[in-house]
């Protein structure tokens, strides 16, 4: 190829594509975060009209769990995803953020999809309403642009990065050494607390 035909640096080119996936990865939380709210409200809508066993499944227990955890890791998911969007606007790489929102973001599109279609049967599971492509849809988030796997290895590396073992092989928050340590250093104050002069 000619030099002509070159954007940026020779050998840069792996760079330029890592930082064109952060942004990426983000707009596609973004998608999933519609897919999530879909499905959210078809669940909800649905179990407050299927009666069953003389009353909606909204009254059942079950269901009420389905539809709180959704909601939640749908409020969750939704925040993650700002706050890597924020970091990337000022600067940042944000390379923890995205990963996480990665795998985090299609672990959740996943569970509320897989949700809302057990809440409707077998008419989730037809072709009579969305949530069948999406839930084929949403297997597959976790597989492309990188596996699950690999973004939280990649994300425990990082984390871990920041940390480092005590440097006497005791854990800092070891009660009896932390105990000795105190009596060592209030040694004084203790001895005219319990002397009897």
């Amino acid at each position: 190829m000619p030099a002509s035909n070159l954007l940026g640096a020779q050998g840069a080119g792996f760079l330029i594509a890592q930082k064109r996936l952060g942004p990426g990865r983000i707009h596609h939380v973004m998608r999933w975060l519609g897919q999530m709210q879909r499905a959210f409200e078809l669940m909800c809508s649905y179990s407050l009209q299927r009666e069953t066993f003389g009353e909606p499944l909204a009254r059942k227990q079950t269901v009420q769990n389905w539809i709180a955890d959704s909601y939640v890791e749908i409020q969750a998911c939704r925040l993650l995803t700002l706050d890597a969007a924020h970091r990337i606007d000022q600067g940042d790489e944000a390379r923890v953020e995205i990963s996480v929102i990665k795998f985090y973001g299609a672990k959740v599109l996943h569970d509320v999809v897989d949700r809302a279609l057990q809440a409707h049967g077998a008419l989730g599971y037809s072709t009579d309403l969305p949530l069948e492509a999406m839930y084929r849809f949403a297997r597959g988030a976790r597989f492309y642009d990188g596996p699950d796997e690999v973004h939280r290895v990649s994300v425990a590396r990082q984390i871990l990065a920041g940390y480092s073992p005590p440097p006497d092989g005791i854990p800092s928050q070891h009660v009896p050494t932390r105990r000795e340590a105190a009596r060592a250093q209030f040694a004084d104050l203790l001895e005219a607390v319990t002397s009897n002069d």
